[in-house]
């Protein structure tokens, strides 16, 4: 697959590593995400290797990053926000991983290399940051507009869910991977009644008489 056609004739590096990201990915099944990874994207795309190595100069984390990013740009394209506001809450955000599913599904073996250059120690930090991006984005998509320590826990809380589904997915041999989405369905309904929990706490707590705030008045009335 030539991709030179849909880069401009003098290319930026982002554009060329947008171009690359998932030709890399394809490769990185039998050479993991490495030189010869990239070499091979380099070639069926036309782009200098030298350039190529410019683009990804952080080696694999970034080919991993760039690959990821294509996921996000992807599933946006193909689940944008106007289009699942027409489906509830949980449908939004299972629709969307359900996407990433499909998206990665041709590529299992890279995302296997992925995870495990992403599990290296020296690359934690990086493994948490993609995290954080991949759930904020479906968040953001699935028109969530909360600025408080919700905004936090309910990525921190997709984050997990998103990760435990992937590690059954890529030991999941049933058909159209009905066991891992049966899996995620469990865990969005848990994480679906514990935000139902978080309202209906936070609600009685606002409703709730205070005597702190009815002593305040008695003492300051025109407050």
């Amino acid at each position: 697959m030539a991709m030179a056609s849909i880069l401009p004739a003098d290319p930026t590096l982002d554009e060329i590593r947008t171009a690359l990201a998932p030709l890399i990915a394809e490769s990185a099944a039998f050479d993991g995400f490495g030189e010869a990874a990239l070499t091979d994207a380099s070639a069926r795309a036309g782009v200098d290797p030298d350039v190529a190595r410019l683009a990804f100069a952080g080696g694999g984390r970034d080919m991993v990053d760039a690959w990821f990013a294509d996921v996000d740009a992807r599933m946006a394209a193909t689940w944008p926000a106007e289009k699942l506001a027409t489906l509830k809450i949980r449908e939004r955000i299972t629709t969307l991983v359900e996407a990433r599913i499909d998206l990665i599904a041709p590529h299992r073996e890279s995302l296997r290399r992925a995870l495990a250059l992403l599990a290296l120690p020296t690359n934690a930090p990086h493994a948490a940051r993609l995290g954080w991006r991949a759930a904020d984005l479906m968040w953001r998509l699935a028109g969530d507009t909360a600025t408080d320590y919700n905004h936090y826990s309910k990525r921190a809380i997709l984050g997990a869910v998103y990760g435990s589904t992937m590690a059954v997915f890529l030991n999941d041999d049933s058909d159209d991977f009905a066991d891992t989405r049966t899996f995620l369905a469990r865990r969005i309904d848990q994480v679906m009644r514990f935000e139902g929990w978080k309202h209906r706490r936070a609600a009685n707590r606002i409703e709730r008489p205070s005597l702190a705030r009815f002593v305040g008045r008695l003492r300051y009335p025109g407050r």
